[in-house]
């Protein structure tokens, strides 16, 4: 008895080691924009067969990336403050096995995909994985401080990959929620690199803060902020949604608005992290708000 429970523990401590691995509340974040990206696809209720299998598959191949993130920054992760803990970087999982992880998790999404779906949307979503795991992680992140600018459309690609799961075709609307998350991610990410400003600097990683300042870095951020706004305008202005849309993602624009305004002029020792945070349930809601403006739209007519 005494044997079994340290065994126990082990076992369970591997097992959220694993988790970790996949970075599950970004890849949770991504699937919600593909599911909305599914639902927006078609005037009526997709069918849920199909949805499961492009979930699931989006999901694996999404957990595959992130798992082989850890392993391409296993040496920065381990002298970083927010990642020094991670499973890799602490040798809790050795190398080998988080590549055999990420490539089985990889395979295993690609295949559904293809069988389940369509070979459009296994096709897509595996170069999303290499976008942001090779391209980004590997080469843009360590090369320019607009890594996170032009590395930000394999993060932004969900929703395409949700529509193209539902129609085998790459549609212009598809295209606007693409841009959408394109925008979105540089304020997003550069509120959390100027909060971990110092990091970066200590692994001489050319992030905005650190090759130009914090303050050009505050001020890109609000005219991304800026930016924002007028692409979330579009998908209304197309007659893609509606009023519903239209209104919560005007309260949720100027918001964001305001958070960077604050960081950029009134900025107090938290209001970075403040304003990533917030950009986080920005996202989710305005996405949220797409899906209940699509169905109540098909109600409505």
């Amino acid at each position: 008895m005494q044997k079994t429970q340290p065994l126990q523990r082990i076992a369970s401590n591997q097992w959220r080691d694993y988790l970790e691995l996949t970075k599950p509340k970004v890849v949770a974040l991504l699937v919600l924009t593909a599911v909305v990206g599914m639902v927006l696809a078609r005037p009526d209720l997709p069918p849920l067969g199909l949805m499961l299998a492009a979930t699931v598959g989006i999901g694996l191949l999404s957990a595959a990336a992130a798992a082989l993130n850890h392993v391409v920054d296993q040496r920065i992760d381990a002298q970083m403050a927010r990642t020094y803990h991670r499973p890799v970087a602490k040798g809790r999982i050795s190398t080998s096995q988080a590549v055999q992880f990420s490539f089985g998790l990889a395979l295993a999404g690609f295949l559904l995909l293809f069988v389940a779906v369509n070979p459009l949307t296994a096709w897509l979503t595996l170069a999303s994985l290499f976008g942001y795991a090779v391209v980004y992680t590997m080469f843009l992140k360590r090369a320019t401080p607009q890594n996170i600018v032009i590395g930000g459309l394999a993060g932004a690609m969900p929703p395409l990959l949700g529509w193209t799961a539902m129609t085998a075709e790459v549609h212009a609307h598809a295209l606007l929620l693409v841009m959408i998350i394109f925008t979105w991610t540089p304020p997003h990410f550069w509120a959390l690199a100027i909060h971990r400003r110092d990091d970066y600097a200590r692994v001489n990683m050319p992030m905005l803060p650190v090759t130009h300042g914090i303050e050009f870095t505050k001020t890109a951020i609000f005219l991304y902020t800026l930016m924002l706004c007028l692409v979330c305008l579009l998908p209304y202005l197309v007659g893609m949604t509606g009023l519903v849309y239209l209104v919560g993602s005007t309260v949720l624009n100027l918001g964001f608005v305001w958070y960077a305004w604050q960081l950029k002029f009134n900025a107090r020792a938290d209001t970075a992290m403040a304003t990533f945070k917030y950009s986080v349930w920005h996202l989710m809601v305005l996405f949220l708000l797409l899906f209940a403006d699509h169905y109540w739209l098909w109600s409505a007519f």
